[in-house]
């Protein structure tokens, strides 16, 4: 599947269980969020320059999946929790939109 290709189509479970394990361990700079069925990451950047384009490249790949981040942004940092409102807790896409902003952070 290429990056941020339309998945919205798919059609979208919670993950739980086994398959639950193995998708937290393909994001293991993710952390699961207290209290909610959710995953989170705090990037931080060498600047507001920099965290604002990540933020554009991640809006643009959301946008292609249909999946879109909650996310904070002061300066150089970009905080976000992700999960899938409409399961009511973790998806594949999350997994999916996860591993897409890791590597778009890594080419920053």
């Amino acid at each position: 599947r290429a990056p941020g290709a339309n998945m919205s189509s798919r059609v979208v479970s919670k993950l739980e269980g086994a398959a639950r394990t193995a998708a937290l361990s393909q994001v293991g700079k993710w952390s699961e969020v207290n209290g909610r069925d959710a995953i989170s990451r705090n990037y931080v950047f060498r600047n507001f320059n920099e965290a604002f384009g990540f933020m554009t490249r991640v809006a643009l790949i959301a946008e292609k999946m249909d999946h879109h981040p909650e996310w904070f942004n002061v300066y150089n940092k970009v905080d976000v929790v992700l999960a899938t409102h409409s399961v009511g807790g973790l998806s594949q896409n999350d997994i999916d939109l996860a591993t897409e902003m890791d590597k778009l952070a890594e080419r920053v």
